[in-house]
Order: structure tokens, then C-alpha cells, then sequence
């Protein structure tokens, strides 16, 4: 499967300005895409194909005066951008056809020179490297500093050059790694050894042989810091040099709870997958409890990327990920009889079962009931075996909807 490490660069001012004239042409060329693309359908004429895309708008734009400036950077970054829009129509045909799941997308948009997020990609055929030094050097850009918190599995495809809203570049390197060298990092579980997680907002998680892992609530306990800046930033001058100063203090704050987070559910999915054989999960309706009154709490827990994060982890490393569906009621059932007592408000934290008078703890009995539902009885061979087992599905290859490890802060 394909992975990605992110570093952190640390750009010399020399570079930076480099960074951001290579960022400005990415966009530029990306936006004169999206541009022909509309012309085309606007006068009902087919839409030009990346063969012509590329020889139009960088090719021949180089020699003209008004986009000469496109030879200033390294020619690979300006066709990985007609990569990205052409890839962009597709995901928008696909999902109009009801091709694609997940959420409609729309049609690719122009790109803003004040977005607060910039990347740019270099391929193998950039002839980008790692000195001897320990240095990023990039076409046309030079030898940036990296700091480099472990070393990487294998030999890269691509590096994707990230500017953040906080001001930060980093280095995201694509991997292609090895599934038995994966599997062979890590010694084998107990064959018998699954767990069922209920994911929640009193804990974060309560797992199925009652463990239960208490909510970090990384934001609410930055809301003070984060009212502060941003209370700030709004009575700054628009377009001032303060504004920006105090922009960039809100997106660093932001920043470091998002961090924060993440390091956490890398934490717990690392431990999590490591000591089961198997690992079941409800499938829950996050953008539907976001729109609810318990929304920021919701966001806050940050619960589709700690599931994202255990099913590309039982996937790299052998392991059994199963979702069950987000309608099975496992806080109605009974674990000990199965007796189904009905829905419960919230503050329902403790109920007595009236067929056998056994005492439940509301999220404990859910995590044993997700572990029913998903079947993770496990024979002694080690292979789960049950109804409703699903293997975790593998990640779509490319530059989108690789699971990221970022290695430094």
C-alpha cells in the first residue's frame, strides 16, 4: 500500500521566495485549466485534452511576454497541476454520474493567490534528491534544511512541497511500502485477542473488556487561547501588515490543537491495532451529529480520522478491521441475554436489564455489543471467523486519500 511521511522543511529566505514563485505558477496554470476547460463547454465545443492543455499553456506560454516567467520553475510542477485539475473533472463526472461515493463534488474552481494552503509536486522525473547532507534538493529551488524524525521505509515515487495556513512547509513524501516487511515489524497478537470500541464524547473510547479512554479535548481546552487571538485578528486593519500577524497567530493556534490531536489518535490506533487480531468499529453518521447541538464536541473528537487510522493500520499489518452499521442499537441490546430495552436519552449512563436484572454500563455494553455484531469470535488457528467480517479496504493509490503520518512538528 501507499503511504505518506511529512516532514518539516525549513526553507532559507532565498528559497522561500523560490517556494512561492514556484506556488505562483502551480496556480497560475491551474487556473488558465480551469479557464479553457469553462470556455470550451461555454461554446459547446469539446474539452481540450491534457496533450493540448499542456502544450497551450506551458509550452507555448513560455515564450510570450505575458507568461515568460512560467520557465522560472522546474516544468514538472506546472504538468503535475494539469494533473490535479484534470484528475479534479474527473471526480466531478464521476460523482454527477453517481460514479464516485461519498459527497457530490462540485466543478474544479479557480485558485486564490490569498489561500492559506499551497503545495506543489515534484515526480521521479524531476530529478529532485536527498544529498549525502540530509537536504530536500529540489529543482530549481535548492537544498532545504529538513528535520527528519525517522528514517523512511523506502525509496519515495514523489514529494509534495506544503505550505500550511501557520506559515509551515513540509514534505510529504509518497511510499510505496511492502506488505510482509510490514507484517513482520510488529510481533503477532494473541490469535484470540479482538475488541469491539464504542467511540464517544463523555470518553473517547470504551472498549469491549472495559477499558475506557478519556476525551483529550484538545479544543475546548484551547478555546480560551483561540477567543483571544481571534478576537484580535477582528479588530485588525484589512489588509494591513497586523492583520496578517494576527491571522498567522490564530492559524498557529489552530494548528497546534489540530496537531495535537492527531498525535493522539496515532497514538491509540498504533497501540490499538498492535495488541488485537481483530478490531470492530461502529460506522457512525459524523456529519450528521455535527449539525447538532453537540457539534463542536464532535469535531473536537476528531472520530473519522481515528477510524481512518485503524483501518489503513489493519490493513498494512494484517490485522481484521470490521465496521458495523451505524443503525445496529447497540446501546438498546442487552450483551448478557440480548434483550432489546429500547432507546435511551443521553444522560442515561447506567441501566438494569429487566429480563435477567444484569447492570449494564451504557458505553460498556455497546462496545460488546459492536464486538457481537461484527462476529470477532476468533478460532484458535487465529483466523476471525463469524458473520459481517470485512477486510479493510485497500487506499486509493496517488497523491489524494493517502493516510499521512506527519514525523515532526
Amino acid at each position: 500500500m501507499q503511504l505518506r511521511y511529512a516532514f518539516r522543511l525549513y526553507p532559507e529566505p532565498g528559497q522561500r521566495t523560490a517556494l512561492a514563485r514556484a506556488f505562483g505558477c502551480a496556480r497560475v496554470v491551474f487556473n488558465d485549466a480551469v479557464r479553457a476547460r469553462e470556455v470550451a463547454r461555454a461554446a459547446d465545443l469539446p474539452y481540450p485534452g491534457a496533450a493540448e492543455l499542456s502544450k497551450r499553456l506551458i509550452t507555448q506560454a513560455r515564450h510570450t511576454v505575458e507568461r515568460c516567467w512560467l520557465g522560472e520553475v522546474s516544468s514538472v510542477v506546472l504538468q503535475q497541476s494539469l494533473r490535479d485539475v484534470e484528475a479534479a473533472y474527473r471526480n466531478f463526472f464521476a460523482s454527477h454520474k453517481g460514479e464516485r461515493k461519498g459527497k457530490r463534488v462540485g466543478a474544479p474552481r479557480f485558485k486564490s493567490r490569498k489561500d492559506t494552503r499551497q503545495a506543489i509536486r515534484f515526480t521521479a522525473n524531476a530529478r529532485w534528491k536527498i544529498t549525502e547532507a540530509g537536504r530536500l534538493s529540489l529543482p530549481k529551488i535548492g537544498d532545504v534544511r529538513v528535520k527528519w524524525s525517522r528514517v523512511l521505509p523506502a525509496v519515495p515515487s514523489s514529494v509534495t512541497v506544503i505550505l500550511d495556513a501557520a506559515g509551515r512547509y513540509f514534505a510529504s513524501f509518497v511510499i510505496d511500502t511492502d506488505d510482509e516487511t510490514d507484517r513482520a515489524r510488529w510481533d503477532d497478537p494473541d490469535p484470540e485477542a479482538a475488541i469491539g470500541i464504542d467511540l464517544g464524547l463523555t470518553h473517547f473510547a470504551v472498549l469491549s473488556d472495559g477499558t475506557k479512554i478519556d476525551s483529550p479535548r484538545f479544543l475546548r481546552r484551547a478555546e480560551k487561547k483561540l477567543k483571544k487571538a481571534q478576537r484580535e485578528l477582528s479588530r485588525k486593519e484589512k489588509e494591513s501588515k497586523n492583520r496578517e500577524k494576527a491571522r498567522l497567530k490564530v492559524a498557529r493556534a489552530h494548528a497546534g490543537v489540530a496537531d495535537a490531536r492527531k498525535e493522539f489518535h496515532h497514538q491509540l490506533s498504533t497501540t490499538l491495532i498492535r495488541e488485537n487480531q481483530a478490531v470492530a468499529v461502529e460506522d457512525l453518521a459524523v456529519s450528521g451529529l455535527a449539525r447538532t447541538r453537540l457539534a463542536k464536541s464532535v469535531h473536537d473528537a476528531g472520530w473519522a480520522q481515528f477510524v481512518n487510522m485503524l483501518q489503513y493500520r489493519a490493513q498494512r499489518y494484517g490485522r481484521t478491521f470490521v465496521k458495523i452499521g451505524r443503525f445496529e442499537p447497540t446501546s438498546q441490546v442487552c450483551s448478557t441475554c440480548g434483550y432489546r430495552d429500547g432507546p435511551k436519552p443521553l444522560h442515561v449512563r447506567e441501566w438494569t436489564c429487566p429480563a435477567c436484572n444484569t447492570v449494564h454500563d451504557r458505553d460498556h455494553n455497546a462496545a460488546i455489543n459492536v464486538k457481537q455484531a461484527a462476529g470477532l469470535a476468533v478460532s484458535a488457528c487465529g483466523a476471525p471467523v463469524g458473520p459481517g467480517l470485512v477486510p479493510a479496504q485497500r487506499e486509493e493509490a496517488g497523491s489524494h486519500g493517502i493516510p499521512t503520518r506527519t514525523c515532526a512538528a
